[in-house]
Protein backbone atom coordinates (compact mmCIF):
# COMPACT_ATOMS: atom_id res chain seq x y z
CA UNK A 1 0.00 0.00 0.00
CA UNK A 2 1.12 3.53 -0.50
CA UNK A 3 2.11 5.60 2.43
CA UNK A 4 0.50 9.08 1.75
CA UNK A 5 1.53 10.57 5.40
CA UNK A 6 5.26 12.05 4.29
CA UNK A 7 5.82 14.78 1.53
CA UNK A 8 8.38 15.73 -0.99
CA UNK A 9 10.11 17.54 1.55
CA UNK A 10 10.37 14.54 3.99
CA UNK A 11 11.75 12.30 0.84
CA UNK A 12 14.18 14.99 0.31
CA UNK A 13 15.07 14.75 3.99
CA UNK A 14 15.57 11.11 3.28
CA UNK A 15 17.75 10.73 0.60
CA UNK A 16 19.93 13.46 3.10
CA UNK A 17 19.87 11.27 6.23
CA UNK A 18 21.09 8.05 3.60
CA UNK A 19 23.91 10.42 2.33
CA UNK A 20 25.03 11.21 5.89
CA UNK A 21 24.69 7.24 6.66
CA UNK A 22 26.91 5.86 3.63
CA UNK A 23 29.58 8.81 4.18
CA UNK A 24 29.35 8.67 8.11
CA UNK A 25 28.20 5.96 10.02
CA UNK A 26 28.25 2.75 7.95
CA UNK A 27 32.55 2.48 6.93
CA UNK A 28 33.25 3.26 10.93
CA UNK A 29 30.23 1.36 12.36
CA UNK A 30 32.25 -1.82 12.77
CA UNK A 31 34.56 -0.30 15.01
CA UNK A 32 32.32 1.27 17.37
CA UNK A 33 30.78 -1.64 18.03
CA UNK A 34 34.02 -3.01 19.15
CA UNK A 35 34.97 0.36 20.81
CA UNK A 36 31.35 0.20 22.53
CA UNK A 37 31.27 3.75 21.29
CA UNK A 38 30.61 6.02 18.59
CA UNK A 39 33.17 8.92 17.42
CA UNK A 40 32.26 12.59 18.93
CA UNK A 41 33.15 13.34 15.39
CA UNK A 42 30.28 11.54 14.06
CA UNK A 43 27.97 13.64 16.54
CA UNK A 44 29.88 17.00 14.86
CA UNK A 45 28.91 15.59 11.14
CA UNK A 46 25.32 14.87 12.27
CA UNK A 47 25.34 18.61 13.57
CA UNK A 48 25.43 19.71 9.28
CA UNK A 49 21.85 19.32 9.54
CA UNK A 50 20.27 16.35 11.24
CA UNK A 51 20.94 17.44 14.72
CA UNK A 52 17.97 20.02 16.42
CA UNK A 53 15.26 19.91 13.47
CA UNK A 54 12.89 20.96 15.71
CA UNK A 55 15.30 23.75 17.37
CA UNK A 56 14.07 26.59 16.06
CA UNK A 57 16.37 28.68 13.98
CA UNK A 58 17.44 31.55 15.67
CA UNK A 59 19.53 28.99 18.10
CA UNK A 60 20.77 26.77 15.05
CA UNK A 61 18.10 24.27 14.33
CA UNK A 62 15.90 23.53 11.77
CA UNK A 63 13.02 25.20 13.04
CA UNK A 64 10.98 22.43 12.03
CA UNK A 65 9.09 20.61 14.65
CA UNK A 66 7.01 18.25 12.51
CA UNK A 67 7.45 14.93 13.68
CA UNK A 68 7.60 13.32 10.42
CA UNK A 69 11.59 14.36 9.81
CA UNK A 70 12.28 11.95 13.03
CA UNK A 71 10.51 9.22 11.55
CA UNK A 72 12.54 9.34 8.57
CA UNK A 73 15.68 9.34 10.89
CA UNK A 74 13.99 6.41 13.04
CA UNK A 75 13.65 4.48 9.88
CA UNK A 76 16.87 5.20 7.56
CA UNK A 77 18.85 4.56 11.13
CA UNK A 78 16.72 1.37 11.79
CA UNK A 79 17.20 -0.03 8.00
CA UNK A 80 21.13 0.79 8.24
CA UNK A 81 21.33 -1.58 11.70
CA UNK A 82 22.70 1.80 13.24
CA UNK A 83 21.68 2.64 16.25
CA UNK A 84 24.56 3.09 18.43
CA UNK A 85 24.68 7.03 17.13
CA UNK A 86 21.47 7.82 19.12
CA UNK A 87 19.88 10.88 17.42
CA UNK A 88 16.24 10.59 18.03
CA UNK A 89 17.10 10.25 21.99
CA UNK A 90 19.22 13.74 21.53
CA UNK A 91 16.19 15.00 19.22
CA UNK A 92 13.02 14.03 20.24
CA UNK A 93 13.13 12.70 23.79
CA UNK A 94 16.00 15.19 24.97
CA UNK A 95 15.28 17.92 22.59
CA UNK A 96 11.37 18.73 23.73
CA UNK A 97 13.10 19.96 27.58
CA UNK A 98 15.21 22.63 26.31
CA UNK A 99 13.07 23.59 23.92
CA UNK A 100 9.81 24.25 25.28
CA UNK A 101 10.63 24.38 29.05
CA UNK A 102 14.13 26.60 28.98
CA UNK A 103 14.10 30.50 29.60
CA UNK A 104 15.57 32.64 26.39
CA UNK A 105 18.58 32.85 28.73
CA UNK A 106 19.17 28.90 29.14
CA UNK A 107 17.76 28.45 25.31
CA UNK A 108 20.96 30.71 23.90
CA UNK A 109 23.27 28.55 26.37
CA UNK A 110 22.28 24.93 25.19
CA UNK A 111 20.86 25.42 22.14
CA UNK A 112 23.31 26.16 19.33
CA UNK A 113 25.51 23.57 20.99
CA UNK A 114 23.04 20.58 20.88
CA UNK A 115 22.14 21.82 17.09
CA UNK A 116 26.05 21.31 16.23
CA UNK A 117 26.82 18.29 17.95
CA UNK A 118 29.61 20.04 20.48
CA UNK A 119 27.15 19.14 23.23
CA UNK A 120 25.47 15.23 23.52
CA UNK A 121 22.37 15.19 25.98
CA UNK A 122 20.98 12.13 28.03
CA UNK A 123 17.89 11.77 29.74
CA UNK A 124 18.38 10.17 33.36
CA UNK A 125 14.89 8.36 33.93
CA UNK A 126 15.76 4.77 34.96
CA UNK A 127 16.88 4.24 38.63
CA UNK A 128 18.34 1.50 40.35
CA UNK A 129 14.86 -1.19 40.91
CA UNK A 130 12.39 1.39 39.45
CA UNK A 131 12.74 0.29 36.07
CA UNK A 132 9.78 1.65 33.86
CA UNK A 133 8.26 3.43 36.91
CA UNK A 134 8.28 7.37 36.68
CA UNK A 135 6.58 7.39 39.97
CA UNK A 136 9.82 4.78 41.12
CA UNK A 137 12.48 7.43 40.72
CA UNK A 138 14.60 7.68 43.48
CA UNK A 139 17.66 10.05 43.32
CA UNK A 140 16.79 12.99 44.85
CA UNK A 141 17.95 17.18 44.60
CA UNK A 142 18.07 19.05 48.35
CA UNK A 143 17.74 22.42 48.15
CA UNK A 144 20.53 24.68 49.13
CA UNK A 145 19.13 27.63 48.88
CA UNK A 146 21.55 28.69 46.17
CA UNK A 147 21.74 25.53 44.52
CA UNK A 148 20.42 21.68 44.26
CA UNK A 149 22.38 18.80 45.54
CA UNK A 150 21.29 15.82 44.02
CA UNK A 151 22.89 12.27 45.33
CA UNK A 152 21.87 9.09 44.20
CA UNK A 153 22.34 6.67 41.14
CA UNK A 154 20.93 6.14 37.59
CA UNK A 155 21.39 2.97 34.86
CA UNK A 156 20.83 2.02 31.41
CA UNK A 157 21.06 5.90 30.56
CA UNK A 158 21.69 6.32 26.63
CA UNK A 159 24.28 8.39 25.73
CA UNK A 160 25.51 8.16 29.38
CA UNK A 161 29.20 8.16 28.37
CA UNK A 162 29.48 10.96 26.03
CA UNK A 163 26.88 13.10 27.36
CA UNK A 164 27.55 16.58 27.72
CA UNK A 165 24.40 17.84 29.81
CA UNK A 166 21.95 15.41 31.38
CA UNK A 167 18.64 15.68 32.54
CA UNK A 168 18.09 14.49 36.16
CA UNK A 169 14.37 14.50 37.71
CA UNK A 170 13.60 14.84 41.22
CA UNK A 171 13.80 16.97 43.42
CA UNK A 172 12.09 16.21 46.63
CA UNK A 173 12.78 12.41 48.39
CA UNK A 174 9.23 12.03 48.11
CA UNK A 175 7.91 9.35 45.93
CA UNK A 176 4.74 9.34 43.43
CA UNK A 177 4.57 11.94 40.89
CA UNK A 178 4.94 14.79 42.96
CA UNK A 179 8.65 16.60 42.95
CA UNK A 180 9.99 15.83 39.87
CA UNK A 181 12.09 18.76 38.53
CA UNK A 182 14.42 18.52 35.41
CA UNK A 183 17.45 19.91 36.49
CA UNK A 184 20.30 19.64 34.08
CA UNK A 185 23.87 18.27 34.99
CA UNK A 186 26.88 18.77 33.34
CA UNK A 187 30.07 17.12 32.48
CA UNK A 188 33.12 18.33 34.77
CA UNK A 189 30.60 18.68 37.99
CA UNK A 190 32.20 17.93 40.94
CA UNK A 191 30.34 14.52 42.03
CA UNK A 192 29.53 13.70 39.21
CA UNK A 193 30.73 10.31 37.91
CA UNK A 194 30.10 7.22 35.40
CA UNK A 195 30.14 3.92 35.64
CA UNK A 196 30.47 1.24 33.48
CA UNK A 197 29.10 0.95 29.99
CA UNK A 198 27.55 -2.42 30.49
CA UNK A 199 28.43 -5.57 27.69
CA UNK A 200 25.13 -6.18 26.27
CA UNK A 201 24.01 -8.51 23.94
CA UNK A 202 23.01 -6.11 21.18
CA UNK A 203 23.17 -2.22 20.37
CA UNK A 204 26.65 -2.57 21.08
CA UNK A 205 28.02 1.07 19.85
CA UNK A 206 25.84 2.69 22.11
CA UNK A 207 27.07 4.16 25.12
CA UNK A 208 24.78 2.67 27.98
CA UNK A 209 25.91 3.64 31.22
CA UNK A 210 25.69 3.91 34.75
CA UNK A 211 25.63 7.84 36.22
CA UNK A 212 26.37 8.33 39.75
CA UNK A 213 25.34 11.76 41.63
CA UNK A 214 27.57 12.73 44.96
CA UNK A 215 26.55 15.74 46.30
CA UNK A 216 26.74 17.44 42.80
CA UNK A 217 26.27 21.36 43.33
CA UNK A 218 24.08 22.17 40.19
CA UNK A 219 22.93 25.62 40.45
CA UNK A 220 19.75 26.82 40.17
CA UNK A 221 19.60 28.32 37.07
CA UNK A 222 19.91 24.58 35.60
CA UNK A 223 16.24 23.82 36.58
CA UNK A 224 13.89 23.30 33.92
CA UNK A 225 10.40 24.92 33.64
CA UNK A 226 8.72 25.05 36.96
CA UNK A 227 9.67 23.59 40.16
CA UNK A 228 7.73 19.73 40.60
CA UNK A 229 6.01 20.58 37.43
CA UNK A 230 7.77 17.82 35.82
CA UNK A 231 5.98 14.74 35.58
CA UNK A 232 3.31 15.97 33.12
CA UNK A 233 6.18 17.16 30.83
CA UNK A 234 7.96 13.49 31.34
CA UNK A 235 4.72 11.60 30.83
CA UNK A 236 3.78 13.98 27.52
CA UNK A 237 7.09 13.14 26.04
CA UNK A 238 7.17 9.89 26.47
CA UNK A 239 4.23 9.59 23.96
CA UNK A 240 6.91 10.92 21.83
CA UNK A 241 9.61 8.32 22.87
CA UNK A 242 7.52 5.60 22.61
CA UNK A 243 6.51 6.76 18.95
CA UNK A 244 9.86 6.68 17.72
CA UNK A 245 10.58 3.42 19.12
CA UNK A 246 7.35 2.07 17.60
CA UNK A 247 8.83 3.27 13.95
CA UNK A 248 11.78 1.79 14.25
CA UNK A 249 9.97 -1.43 15.60
CA UNK A 250 8.11 -1.72 12.45
CA UNK A 251 10.56 -0.79 10.61
CA UNK A 252 13.05 -3.42 11.94
CA UNK A 253 10.39 -6.23 10.74
CA UNK A 254 9.87 -4.61 7.49
CA UNK A 255 13.57 -4.69 6.33
CA UNK A 256 13.58 -7.89 7.76
CA UNK A 257 11.08 -9.70 5.60
CA UNK A 258 12.52 -8.37 2.81
CA UNK A 259 15.74 -9.71 3.50
CA UNK A 260 14.36 -12.99 4.10
CA UNK A 261 11.99 -12.99 1.49
CA UNK A 262 14.90 -12.63 -0.84
CA UNK A 263 16.93 -15.11 0.63
CA UNK A 264 14.15 -17.63 0.92
CA UNK A 265 14.11 -17.14 -2.87
CA UNK A 266 17.54 -17.67 -3.48
CA UNK A 267 18.45 -20.39 -0.60
CA UNK A 268 17.34 -24.22 -2.02
CA UNK A 269 16.30 -27.32 -0.28
CA UNK A 270 14.87 -30.39 -1.76
CA UNK A 271 16.05 -29.52 -4.46
CA UNK A 272 14.18 -26.15 -5.12
CA UNK A 273 14.04 -22.85 -3.71
CA UNK A 274 12.83 -22.53 0.11
CA UNK A 275 9.85 -20.14 -1.41
CA UNK A 276 8.54 -22.88 -3.39
CA UNK A 277 7.62 -24.85 -0.03
CA UNK A 278 4.02 -24.11 1.32
CA UNK A 279 5.21 -23.75 4.92
CA UNK A 280 7.74 -21.49 3.93
CA UNK A 281 5.25 -19.20 1.72
CA UNK A 282 2.42 -19.27 5.03
CA UNK A 283 5.19 -18.18 6.74
CA UNK A 284 5.65 -14.65 4.81
CA UNK A 285 2.27 -14.46 4.08
CA UNK A 286 1.54 -14.49 8.11
CA UNK A 287 4.73 -11.81 8.54
CA UNK A 288 3.86 -9.53 5.79
CA UNK A 289 0.63 -9.65 6.54
CA UNK A 290 0.53 -8.29 10.26
CA UNK A 291 3.93 -5.86 9.03
CA UNK A 292 0.80 -3.88 6.98
CA UNK A 293 -1.87 -3.75 9.77
CA UNK A 294 1.20 -2.08 11.46
CA UNK A 295 2.18 -0.12 9.36
CA UNK A 296 -1.66 0.94 8.96
CA UNK A 297 -2.29 1.71 12.61
CA UNK A 298 1.27 3.71 13.27
CA UNK A 299 0.67 5.92 9.93
CA UNK A 300 -2.33 7.19 11.68
CA UNK A 301 -0.85 7.51 14.90
CA UNK A 302 2.35 9.32 13.31
CA UNK A 303 -0.68 11.44 11.74
CA UNK A 304 -2.18 12.09 15.64
CA UNK A 305 0.97 12.90 16.72
CA UNK A 306 1.87 15.53 14.23
CA UNK A 307 -1.22 16.99 14.54
CA UNK A 308 -1.09 16.88 18.50
CA UNK A 309 -3.62 14.85 19.18
CA UNK A 310 -2.19 11.85 20.34
CA UNK A 311 -2.75 10.12 23.51
CA UNK A 312 -0.86 8.34 26.14
CA UNK A 313 -3.42 4.92 25.34
CA UNK A 314 -2.87 5.23 21.75
CA UNK A 315 1.20 5.79 21.61
CA UNK A 316 1.31 2.60 24.38
CA UNK A 317 -0.60 0.32 21.91
CA UNK A 318 1.97 1.14 18.63
CA UNK A 319 4.81 0.94 21.22
CA UNK A 320 4.07 -2.70 22.68
CA UNK A 321 2.26 -4.06 19.55
CA UNK A 322 5.14 -2.96 16.80
CA UNK A 323 8.65 -3.61 18.80
CA UNK A 324 6.63 -7.24 19.94
CA UNK A 325 5.74 -7.81 15.93
CA UNK A 326 9.69 -6.98 15.59
CA UNK A 327 10.87 -9.35 17.95
CA UNK A 328 8.46 -11.94 16.27
CA UNK A 329 9.75 -11.13 13.37
CA UNK A 330 13.49 -11.10 14.01
CA UNK A 331 12.66 -14.52 15.37
CA UNK A 332 10.90 -16.06 12.79
CA UNK A 333 13.40 -14.78 10.16
CA UNK A 334 16.25 -16.23 11.56
CA UNK A 335 15.11 -19.32 11.89
CA UNK A 336 14.28 -19.38 8.50
CA UNK A 337 17.96 -18.51 7.91
CA UNK A 338 18.64 -21.77 9.24
CA UNK A 339 21.75 -22.18 10.57
CA UNK A 340 23.35 -19.00 8.46
CA UNK A 341 20.53 -17.04 10.75
CA UNK A 342 22.74 -17.70 14.00
CA UNK A 343 26.07 -16.17 12.21
CA UNK A 344 27.35 -12.60 12.06
CA UNK A 345 27.75 -12.50 7.96
CA UNK A 346 24.20 -12.45 7.77
CA UNK A 347 22.33 -9.45 9.48
CA UNK A 348 19.44 -11.19 10.36
CA UNK A 349 21.58 -12.16 13.09
CA UNK A 350 22.63 -8.48 14.71
CA UNK A 351 18.97 -7.72 14.14
CA UNK A 352 17.73 -9.77 15.92
CA UNK A 353 20.35 -8.93 18.86
CA UNK A 354 20.01 -5.59 18.29
CA UNK A 355 16.38 -5.25 18.40
CA UNK A 356 15.98 -7.48 21.67
CA UNK A 357 15.83 -4.11 23.87
CA UNK A 358 13.02 -2.42 22.20
CA UNK A 359 10.10 -4.62 24.12
CA UNK A 360 12.29 -3.50 27.25
CA UNK A 361 13.66 -0.04 26.78
CA UNK A 362 10.65 3.28 26.69
CA UNK A 363 9.04 1.57 28.90
CA UNK A 364 8.31 -2.53 29.29
CA UNK A 365 5.56 -4.13 27.08
CA UNK A 366 4.08 -5.22 30.46
CA UNK A 367 3.80 -1.28 31.31
CA UNK A 368 2.51 -0.43 28.12
CA UNK A 369 -0.29 -2.80 29.08
CA UNK A 370 -0.89 -1.19 32.22
CA UNK A 371 -1.05 1.73 30.84
CA UNK A 372 -3.89 0.81 28.07
CA UNK A 373 -5.87 -1.83 30.87
CA UNK A 374 -6.36 1.60 32.94
CA UNK A 375 -7.51 4.17 31.20
CA UNK A 376 -10.96 4.38 29.03
CA UNK A 377 -10.58 2.82 25.59
CA UNK A 378 -12.31 4.99 23.30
Amino acid sequence: MKRRILTEGHEAFRLTVRTFLAQQVEPYYAQWERDGIVSREAWRAAGQGLLGTAVPQEYGGGGEPDFRYAVVLAEEFTRAGAPGLAIGLHNDIVGPYPTSLATPEQKRRRLPGFCTGETITAIAMTGSGAGSDLQGIRTAAQDKDDHWLPNGSKTFISNGILADLVVVARTTPEGGAHGLSPLVVERGMAGFERGRNPDKIGQKAQDTAELFFHDVRVPKENLLGELNGAFAHLTAHLAQERMAIAVAGITAAEHLLELTTAYVDERTAFGRPLAKLQHIRFEIAEMATECAVTRAFLDRCIEEHTAGELDAVHASMAKWWATELQKRVADRCLLLHGGYGYTNEYPVAKAFTDGRTQTIYGGTTEIMKEIIGRSPLN
